[in-house]
């Protein structure tokens, strides 16, 4: 009983080194290729649900603050027309008036500094500091793109943005390569299978086995021994050539380059895809989109065209989908511009070494 009992023992770790054996699997898997993305996504949510906290009665005040000034306006220049003075007095009533309406314009060109899109009612307005808001924002934040439309106004929020992005941006750079690999070696795989014709067996082995017999034009495929073993020898020989034919096969996939030209194409596909989807989503000219979508993949990100503007201003309702919209553009295309990169570098890398052979003579 004691032996069988000492055995369980052994065979059961202590809590303390199961909770380490498991908090290493976790950290292996969160930095995973698989994890890293989900690395991101949930950091990315984490900060929305961060700055609404931190921003979302001060959005909801400053609003209320708007809309408050507005009616004290109207309100001012009606006592002015009324009780203040006389309406026939032109250069006096020019001049309050004037006076009231040049105070108006700078609560309303603050409000605009501070995030306000112009829209009328403030439960209209309330989507920049909303999930999907949040969301947008987080992700221009760690990609460095940073429209500007939306942004801090508490103290909190502007220091809980310098932080987010000390931690966010190298997250995000570490998910642009690992991903950015991932698919330029699943695309030169592709590449390699279907664009070279190595989905056709015959092809390829045709190609090698001409190669094979040009290399070898002195010497014999294969030689008869005696009229016996004939077969035999011819067998062994042939297996090993296509033993060799399918190895030579293998390494030609393995070492392919994609052209500069396709990662180009690629990336301006991309471009007008996201072009079109948002000309119809927001309205606008399909230049102004591919201006939008080529400044916000190359994280220029002016912010002179934002998503959701439009819609605010027609006091649509489909804003935050918009958001949500352009937030997985940017992931994924983010991603796809890192792969075509990456397979720029290595057709680059392929033309230098093969021009300095060339040079070596």
């Amino acid at each position: 009983m004691e032996r069988k009992r000492s055995v369980r023992r052994r065979q059961k770790p202590p809590f303390a080194q199961r909770a380490k054996d498991h908090c290493r699997h976790f950290t292996a898997f969160m930095f995973s290729n698989v994890g890293i993305i989900f690395l991101v996504v949930l950091y990315t949510i984490a900060g929305s649900f961060m700055f609404i906290a931190i921003e979302g009665d001060e959005a909801q005040e400053h609003f209320a603050m708007i809309a408050k000034n507005r009616n004290a306006t109207a309100k001012r220049l009606w006592d002015i027309s009324c009780c203040e003075i006389n309406v026939f007095n032109k250069t006096a009533f020019d001049e309050l008036v004037g006076y009231e309406i040049q105070v108006y314009q700078r609560k309303i060109v603050n409000a605009t500094r501070r995030g306000w899109q112009g829209s009328d009612g403030v439960e209209k307005n309330d989507t920049s500091w909303s999930f999907s808001g949040a969301f947008l924002y987080s992700l221009t934040v760690i990609t460095t793109i940073g429209y500007g439309n939306i942004a801090p106004r508490t103290e909190w929020g502007k220091i809980a943005t310098i932080f987010y992005a000390i931690i966010g941006m190298p997250l995000f750079l570490l998910y642009l390569s690992n991903i950015g690999d991932i698919l330029a070696k699943s695309f030169k795989w592709i590449y390699a299978k279907f664009c070279l014709c190595r989905v056709c067996p015959g092809v390829a082995r045709r190609r090698a086995l001409r190669k094979r017999r040009r290399a070898r034009t002195e010497e014999p495929d294969f030689q008869i021994e005696s009229s016996e073993n004939g077969v035999d020898s011819v067998t062994i020989t042939t297996s090993n050539l296509d033993e060799e034919i399918e190895e030579e096969i293998t390494a030609e996939t393995h070492t392919v380059t994609v052209p500069i030209t396709i990662c180009i194409a690629i990336m301006i596909g991309y471009i007008f895809f996201g072009a079109s989807l948002f000309a119809d989503w927001e309205n606008w000219e399909l230049l102004d989109s591919s201006y939008f979508c080529f400044i916000s993949l190359s994280s220029i990100g002016f912010g002179d065209i934002v998503p959701g503007l439009s819609l605010q201003t027609t006091g649509d309702n489909n804003v935050e989908i918009s958001f949500i919209l352009c937030a997985i553009y940017l992931l994924l295309g983010m991603a796809l511009i890192a792969m075509c990169f990456n397979l720029m570098q290595e057709q680059v890398i392929y033309k230098i070494n093969l021009f300095k052979r060339c040079a070596r003579g």
